[in-house]
This record gives structure tokens, C-alpha cells and sequence, in this order.
């Protein structure tokens, strides 16, 4: 949700003249997808990328603000918490040498940040969820200054009526309570996306919703929160708490929760528009002053500012994007389910991954959604997150293997026909591709590297919890900056 919110408070008249304009919108997108009005010729993908900031000694620096003054780039922007910032990739195509231009890209960026970064006394780190994070460094007043987050808090906590609860039992437990919406700031994430036409997208999302168990597996990097080793992917639990506009009660009811990972497979990308809206009461009602019918009418492409809005505080995991370039709308999947880190290449390997078997899935002449049950990619994709590559997961013909087995047996030859399809250079696909295989041969990826890492230091060298997690952290972002793949990283 990173457009600016200017709006102060909302009236109940603000959210009734916003649910007729989403509704409105909704009708207006429907009518577009009958008129094949979408932009299809160049499909393009994306990338981007959150950090976090952490000072000299590892722990988070409050320093956003400043860091993005000093960086000056636009391409750079805030996030949720003040140890946050994100790089947003300009969309490339990946044939043929897409993916290398990402690479390029995200490294030549981030070298820079990092040495401007350092004038302000900050350092930048690609992790799921930052190990060094404690309790307090996450209240009210570690939010970014920009308004739409205060609102974002506000409207959470008015939702909900009382202060979150987050638990999460892993390896250990955490039981705590938050009265802001700050723990999501914890969270950092890698996304992905791919613009693909309204007709294919339904096989498109369907795909990269059957392979979102597996994805968190082989990608896993967050392993620990306030001195917790807890999942693998811990930040998949804690987001989808430290969001949760529901209190126990409605919860029991059945309500649908804002960060989701859905309850069916669809025919149309229409049937996830449509679900937000009849689904997600507004959080930031806020009205534009176009009118789309009008706009559509003369010929022109609407903004549907009102449901692109309503969409971005909606969090699936896998989300619809409705969007206008250069005056032609398009539609893409983006891809959220991945954190950040350990390292551009473990990165771009990861999209390599996604892009290849997502094509491969989607063209397929028999739809592996037509063979599984939505519940079972729904307990995969949890089960991954709790377990990472040591998860056994469930994949049709094969029955329920681990994930390691799946991805080398089944998955991965199918990953290499889909960048052969895309158009992939042959070098990239294989290099790239064979960073995922090589994690899977040797169980490690991020979230086993850190884990592994921090019970060497507290037994070798007799560190407490916190001693050993900045220990780690500080050879963690030694091995980033050296864009090793993190199954070659040292214990």
C-alpha cells in the first residue's frame, strides 16, 4: 500500500461514499475485462526488495528518513518501521537476459545504498526478520513518519478494539502483546511480478498458489523473533497477526482474516477482486474525484484509484494487481510469500525458481490445481513455513515427500522448461537454477545457515541468546556483501 494517504479522520458518510466508489470501480473493471481493454504485447516482470537497517553493533537503526536523504534515489522508499526501507526494480522482460539485468541492478543499488547508508551511520541487510529485533524496538514511535502509516494503525486498532496478541509455538514459544501495528515492520519480504493477460492470469495465480509451500521451503530466512527460534519462516505467522483486524469472537465467526491465503481456486481474476470488496470492510476510505464510468466512456483509462486501494490493505499472499502504465492498464500476479535476503544471488535464483515453474504450471495441459485440493496448498504452505526444507509436503502423483525430494524429483526440471519457454539465457537458468538445487542437496538455506550459526556460538563460544544472534547477524552481512549463495556459507 504505497500510496500517500492525506486524509485525516474518516466519517461514517467517508465510508459509505467509499464502498459506492470501490463498487463502482468494480463494475468499471468488470466492463474492461469484457472489452479486452488490457495492455498484453511486452508482458513484464518485477522485483522488489525490503531492508532492513541496523547500526554498527547489528541492531536496528532508526534511521530511514535519513538514509533515504542520503541514498537520493527514487527508486528507494520507506516502509512500515523506521529500520525499514524497500528498492523497487525497474520491470524488465526475462528473455533473454532479464534475470542477469535484475542481478546487475539490484546489486549496483544496493552497493551504492550501502556506502551512502554508512555516511549516516547505517548498514543495509536483506533478512526475513531481523534477529537483533527486541521488544522495544517496536512501539508507536519506531513507525515511519509518512501519514498513511499512522492511519494504517489507527483504522487496525479501531477494527479491532483492543491490542493484538501474537503467539507463535515453534522450536521455542513467544507469547506477546502489541498496541500498534509495528511488529508487521518486522517483517521483510521479497515480491515478485508478472504481468500476464486477464485470460491467462486465473492459471497463472492458481499455479503460484500451489507452489507457495514449496517456495517458502527452499527460500526460508527467518528463522527467529525477539530471541525465539521459532519457524522457519517465522514471518509468515507474524504477519498474518500483527495485521489481524479481528477480535477472538469474530475470528470463531468465521471472519475472513486481512492477510490471507484464500479459500479457493478461480476461473477469472475478477473472483479475487470481487472478493476483497464484498469481503474487507474499507480501512482507509478515501475517495478520488474521478469518476471511472465517465472516463471509460470518453475512451480513456480509468485510475480505479478507490480499488487499487481497497486491494493493497487486502494482503493474500498471492495478490491481483490491477495497474496503468503509460496511460494502458494491465493486470499481474505479484508474488509475496518469500523474505528478503540472504543475498541478491540467493534472490534472483529464488525468481528464477518462481518464474520458471509458475510458466511451466500454468501451460500445462493438465492443471496440477485440478489434481490437489486448495486446503491441501493452503496446509503446505504453512507446514513450509513451519518447517522449511525439512516440511513434508503434498504433490499429486507423488503422494506426501519432503520438500527437498519434490523440488529435485519433480519440480526443478520443471522450473528449467519454464525459463526455456520465457526465453532464459541457458547460463543464467543454469547457474541460478542450480543455486536452488545445490540448497536442496545440502538442506541448507537461510533459515538452517542462521539457526545452525547461532547454536555453534552459544555452545562454542558461550554466548547468551542475544549475544549469539549478533554474532551471527555480523557474519550473516559479511557473506551478503561477498553475493556468496548461502548453501556455501561457513557454520
Amino acid at each position: 500500500m504505497g500510496q500517500e494517504v492525506d486524509q485525516r479522520e474518516f466519517t461514517r458518510e467517508d465510508r459509505q461514499r467509499y464502498r459506492q466508489k470501490v463498487r463502482r470501480c468494480l463494475d468499471v473493471f468488470a466492463r474492461m475485462l469484457r472489452e479486452s481493454r488490457f495492455d498484453t504485447d511486452r508482458p513484464m516482470t518485477g522485483l522488489e526488495v525490503e531492508l532492513n537497517l541496523v547500526d554498527d553493533r547489528g541492531d536496528p537503526a532508526m534511521r530511514n528518513a535519513e538514509v533515504l536523504r542520503a541514498i537520493a534515489d527514487p527508486n528507494f522508499q520507506s516502509e512500515l518501521g523506521q529500520f525499514n526501507i524497500e528498492i523497487n526494480v525497474d520491470p524488465q522482460r526475462l528473455a533473454p537476459d532479464g534475470l542477469a539485468g535484475f542481478e546487475e541492478t539490484v546489486r549496483s543499488s544496493l552497493n551504492a545504498a550501502e556506502e551512502r547508508a554508512r555516511r549516516v551511520g547505517s548498514h543495509l541487510v536483506m533478512v526475513g526478520i531481523l534477529p537483533t529485533l527486541r521488544p522495544g524496538h517496536l512501539t508507536h514511535d519506531t513507525l515511519s513518519a509518512d501519514r498513511r502509516y499512522e492511519l494504517l494503525n489507527q483504522q487496525i486498532f479501531a477494527a479491532r478494539g483492543e491490542d493484538l496478541y501474537i503467539s507463535i509455538d515453534g522450536v521455542e514459544r513467544l507469547a506477546t502483546t502489541a498496541d500498534t501495528v509495528a511488529p508487521e515492520a518486522a517483517c521483510t519480504s521479497t515480491q515478485f511480478h508478472l504481468q500476464v493477460s486477464p485470460e491467462q492470469f486465473p492459471a497463472y495465480w492458481n499455479a503460484a498458489q500451489a507452489i507457495a509451500g514449496v517456495q517458502v521451503a527452499v527460500g526460508a530466512n527467518a528463522p527467529f523473533l525477539f530471541g525465539k527460534e521459532l519457524w522457519r519462516e517465522t514471518r509468515i505467522p507474524l504477519f498474518e497477526q500483527a495485521t489481524d483486524t479481528r477480535s477472538e469472537e469474530l475470528k470463531e465467526q468465521g471472519v475472513r482474516p486481512r492477510v490471507w491465503f484464500g479459500e479457493r481456486w478461480i476461473t477469472s481474476i475478477f473472483d479475487l477482486f470481487e472478493e476483497n470488496v464484498r469481503y474487507f470492510p474499507a480501512l482507509l476510505p478515501v475517495c478520488e474525484d474521478e469518476d471511472p464510468v465517465e472516463v471509460l466512456d470518453r475512451g480513456d483509462t480509468p485510475g480505479l484509484a478507490e480499488l487499487r486501494l481497497h486491494n493493497g490493505t487486502v494482503y493474500r499472499w498471492n495478490r491481483p494487481v490491477y495497474d496503468v502504465v503509460s496511460g494502458r492498464p494491465h493486470v499481474r500476479v505479484e508474488n509475496r510469500v518469500l523474505p528478503a535476503g540472504p543475498t541478491v544471488v540467493d534472490t534472483l535464483a529464488n525468481a528464477a525458481f518462481y518464474f520458471g515453474l509458475v510458466r511451466a504450471l500454468a501451460e500445462a495441459e493438465r492443471p496440477v490445481w485440478s489434481q490437489m485440493s486448495f486446503r491441501s496448498a493452503a496446509e503446505d504452505f504453512h507446514l513450509a513455513s513451519r518447517h522449511g526444507l525439512d516440511a513434508n509436503l503434498y504433490w499429486p502423483g507423488l503422494g506426501t515427500v519432503p520438500a527437498s525430494e519434490l523440488v529435485l524429483r519433480r519440480l526443478l526440471p520443471l522450473a528449467y522448461a519454464g525459463l526455456d519457454r520465457w526465453g532464459v539465457d541457458a547460463g543464467q537458468r543454469d547457474r541460478l537454477l542450480g543455486v536452488i538445487e545445490r540448497r536442496c542437496v545440502t538442506g541448507r538455506n537461510g533459515a538452517r545457515w542462521q539457526v545452525d550459526t547461532v547454536r555453534r556460538l552459544e555452545t562454542d563460544d558461550h554466548l547468551d541468546r542475544y549475544g549469539a544472534l549478533r554474532g551471527m547477524l555480523l557474519r550473516y552481512m559479511e557473506h551478503m556483501h561477498a553475493n556468496t549463495a548461502v548453501h556455501e556459507w561457513p557454520v
